[in-house]
């Protein structure tokens, strides 16, 4: 699909997530998804993967796929819920999907759930964490975000 700086549109999609290294595969309104691989500016202590990273790309992935569900007006996260079942260590990659739960006018909830996969195996893959994100969404949005919209909507596109 793409990459999460949006080569060619001259804006990043999630500039946090970019500077870890993430990369999107899919932007649209009933799923995200991308990849990272686990590096260690991304690990904690011990070579794990740190579970703030994994809240990060939880809380942006969702935002994104709602921001999209929104008709590209304004969200907001306002709770995030994350299980941490297995670690993802340093080197693995790691692969994300968020996905509406609900999206309402005011509401929207999505799950997300990050696996470690196996490059040998072909579609093995083990659970790293799990998380529900809700967040509020039709927000007024400032005029100067018109650009990064565009952005959002060209990526999806790719």
């Amino acid at each position: 699909m793409g990459d999460s700086s949006s080569e060619g549109i001259g804006t990043v999609v999630d500039e946090a997530l970019q500077l870890l290294g993430f990369k999107f595969t899919l932007i649209s309104p009933h799923k995200v998804t991308g990849r990272l691989t686990v590096a260690k500016h991304c690990c904690q202590p011990f070579q794990v993967l740190n579970g703030g990273v994994s809240a990060l790309i939880a809380e942006s992935t969702a935002s994104l796929g709602a921001y999209c569900a929104a008709g590209y007006k304004r969200v907001a996260g306002v709770q995030l819920s994350i299980n941490h079942i297995k670690p993802a260590m340093l080197g693995d990659v790691v692969e994300a999907e968020a996905a509406p739960v609900q999206v309402g006018r005011s509401i929207q909830v999505w799950e997300v759930k990050i696996w470690r996969t196996e490059s040998l195996i072909r579609n093995k893959k083990q659970l790293v964490s799990t998380s529900r994100v809700t967040l509020l969404s039709n927000l007024p949005t400032p005029s100067e975000m018109k650009s990064y919209a565009d952005a959002v909507k060209l990526f999806s596109k790719l």
